[in-house]
């Protein structure tokens, strides 16, 4: 436990360093609050653009605060999986090319631990991200559109960090055999695939992990969702790829 607790206190460290932990939260609010000023404002950008024609907003209705909130949340499966994925391509061929990977090889440290202090440093990261990404995006939608129960939207923010950390730890399992730019190019064509799949057949291919996004958006408008099966699937997919991850370091198999 000493050990690992050493390497994750190492690898928060990093993050704080290189502004991890500043700017990937800084990125993540500024989406939550896009979406819910940009939906209460959009008529009168709308009107200020000078090229409507008369009547055309008569028709427009504003949007709940659960389905608001829902489409916040939304926005961090494109640029937010983006992001999360370039924070953790360098994870583990990063180390190889500046010659830290020997240094803790050589140590009596098992490749599990090592593997475990990095996902563990990156949850952090995107648990302080998302949550104050969705506090702001709530805050904001309560303040424009209505109130929210506070218990749906933590367990909709908490679907969607399962989604989203499926595809941290396919970046940190891609990161162990090859360079990091490649790492993160893969994982997020995976996560694009399993969302491809679930979109194409909803019915065969609801037990993905794909389907989280969706669960988590019902979790928000009808108040309860069957997630039996994307959750136990997303599960299984992150402690696949940290078991890959750490049998891929202990073989020596890092990027040269």
């Amino acid at each position: 436990m000493r050990k690992f607790w050493t390497l994750y206190s190492k690898e928060m460290l990093e993050s704080l360093r290189s502004y991890r932990l500043v700017w990937i939260p800084v990125v993540f609010i500024i989406l939550g609050i896009m979406q819910p000023l940009t939906t209460y404002y959009l008529p009168d950008i709308l009107k200020a653009s000078g090229d409507m024609p008369p009547g055309m907003l008569e028709g427009y209705e504003m949007p709940g605060a659960a389905a608001v909130m829902a489409q916040a949340l939304g926005q961090y499966g494109t640029i937010g999986m983006l992001v999360l994925a370039l924070a953790a391509m360098n994870s583990l061929a990063g180390e190889r090319s500046s010659g830290s990977a020997e240094l803790l090889m050589v140590k009596p440290i098992a490749p599990a631990v090592i593997i475990i202090a990095k996902w563990a440093a990156h949850l952090t990261v995107l648990f302080i991200a998302l949550g104050l990404g969705a506090a702001a995006a709530g805050y904001y939608t309560v303040q424009l559109m209505g109130s929210l129960s506070v218990s749906d939207c933590l367990a909709a923010t908490g679907l969607y960090s399962l989604w989203l950390l499926s595809a941290v730890s396919l970046t940190l399992l891609f990161s162990a055999f090859m360079r990091g730019p490649a790492a993160a190019f893969l994982a997020l064509l995976s996560a694009a695939g399993m969302s491809l799949l679930y979109s194409l057949l909803p019915s065969g291919f609801d037990w993905l992990p794909a389907a989280l996004p969706d669960l988590s958006a019902g979790q928000l408008t009808e108040g309860s969702v069957a997630w039996l099966g994307p959750v136990p699937s997303a599960v299984l997919l992150i402690l696949a790829c940290i078991a890959g991850a750490a049998m891929l370091m202990g073989r020596n198999k890092l990027p040269d």
